[in-house]
């Protein structure tokens, strides 16, 4: 077998073999997975070395998105929650320019911090304001669609 890249997903996308192994996988998975409940998997580790594996419903969750983006040949970052954003990392996440997010920065939207004459943003106060903003939209969206039947633009 072909040695595969090391590289983490966010520097490359997954190659055929990695998609292919990442699918496999996440259909294994997927079977296992029963609602809200702990997933059980035996893993072989060896010939006849078998290792018990409990994932709690949210790791098993967290798993399973993370094996449908190499799936589907999608990179993906892994940011924890902690994590001081730059400026640039910040505006990327929320697929903005810079300038907009420091707009926002500016305005109050999104809290920040200075490091020396930088803005840092925490990661959980992006992914806050991002909720919000994902969940003003789709209620505006819904608002509109209520208001297009009750016009008849449907």
């Amino acid at each position: 077998m072909m040695m595969q890249a090391k590289e983490a997903f966010a520097e490359r996308l997954p190659d055929q073999v990695e998609i292919d192994n990442a699918d496999s996988l996440r259909r294994i998975l997927a079977s296992q997975v029963n609602g809200d409940e702990a997933v059980e998997l035996s893993l072989a580790l060896g010939e006849k070395q078998i290792e018990p594996v409990t994932l709690a419903p949210a790791l098993a969750a967290s798993l399973m998105e993370l094996l449908r983006l190499v799936s589907s040949g999608r990179g993906f970052r892994m940011i924890p929650v902690d994590a001081e954003l730059t400026t640039q990392q910040a505006a990327d996440l929320l697929n903005v320019s810079r300038p907009h997010l420091v707009k926002l920065l500016e305005e109050g939207e999104i809290a920040f911090f200075k490091t020396g004459r930088h803005r840092r943003v925490k990661a959980a106060d992006l992914f806050e304001y991002k909720k919000k903003r994902d969940t003003d939209r789709s209620e505006a969206l819904s608002d509109l669609a209520a208001m297009d039947m009750e016009n008849d633009l449907l």
